[in-house]
């Protein structure tokens, strides 16, 4: 079900529901670029687990305003005014790549409505003490992000056109990342099911402009608004040890400074396997959370 939700400064968020509408309220936050229309579970398995999915375009993307010089930490007022209009007082959220910080930034300033968090293939703070940023991830990326940091003019410049070309053809974005992905990561996106899915992403983040892309990678380089040493729920860190985009030593550098979170990284997968870890991330999230009870009222 598709909603848009307004929030206190005037901004619509275009929101949509998966799964049982009455069910255990999950948050998926999506990659960079991208839009509410990711890869997720399929409904089936979200009926079987009593699980509403709930996911948004990020500002800047498909059908949401821009919030011009958005930082990490707003994610979590936007996530908060969405719960809020869906009546819903405590959720988990899980975030995967650029959707990654944003889970952390609620699980950091949400304290008392989110009961656990999972990131996937997440990035840490730009400004990270005692981390190599940029060791391990591929040219694109670097480039990408020292832009950001150096002249975000440039970025726009670079980004726009890109994104115009990419709404014509969303393939294209896959076609060039090609050279940089890795072997695991070609075997996953060759899958005619998910491809299909990942361009439907693409194409309806960009559908508006490049501002959700180029504000993301600005919100990414800049200060975040928030220590991730401050979160206080269970969180979960999924990583894949061959990731060129968000290098795992950012979910190392996170499992040092997040109290007691847990750790999984796989050693033979890089960045879009965590799409395939999703339905296991969604047992983790759900676990000891209480289930609604069934309606068992016989039609009259």
């Amino acid at each position: 079900m598709r909603q848009e939700v307004r929030t206190a400064d005037g901004r619509v968020l275009m929101t949509e529901r998966r799964g049982d509408p009455d069910g255990k309220p999950v948050f998926l936050l999506h990659g960079t670029p991208g839009s509410r229309l990711g890869p997720a579970p399929r409904g089936m398995v979200l009926y079987q687990r009593r699980t509403q999915l709930i996911a948004y375009d990020r500002p800047g993307y498909g059908g949401s305003d821009r919030h011009r010089g958005r930082t990490v930490a707003d994610v979590a007022g936007d996530v908060a005014t969405i719960a809020d209009a869906l009546g819903l007082d405590t959720f988990t959220v899980a975030g995967r790549s650029g959707g990654a910080p944003g889970a952390l930034a609620c699980a950091a300033l949400l304290p008392d409505r989110v009961t656990r968090t999972a990131a996937l293939v997440p990035l840490a703070p730009r400004d990270a003490e005692d981390l190599d940023w940029f060791a391990g991830m591929a040219a694109s990326n670097v480039r990408e992000y020292t832009t950001a940091s150096d002249d975000p003019e440039e970025l726009a410049a670079r980004l726009i056109p890109r994104a115009d070309g990419i709404r014509r053809d969303p393939g294209r974005l896959l076609d060039e990342l090609r050279r940089e992905l890795t072997d695991n990561d070609r075997m996953i996106v060759s899958d005619a099911g998910l491809r299909a899915m990942l361009l439907r992403n693409y194409r309806e983040g960009l559908r508006t402009s490049a501002w959700g892309w180029i504000d993301d990678a600005l919100a990414f380089s800049g200060p975040w608004g928030f220590d991730p040493a401050d979160i206080r729920c269970p969180v979960l860190l999924w990583h894949g040890e061959l990731d060129v985009f968000s290098p795992v030593g950012h979910s190392r550098w996170l499992a040092r400074r997040i109290p007691g979170a847990t750790t999984s990284i796989d050693p033979a997968a890089a960045h879009f396997a965590a799409l395939r870890a999703l339905p296991d991330v969604l047992t983790w999230l759900l676990r000891d959370l209480p289930t609604p009870p069934l309606d068992t009222r016989q039609p009259a």
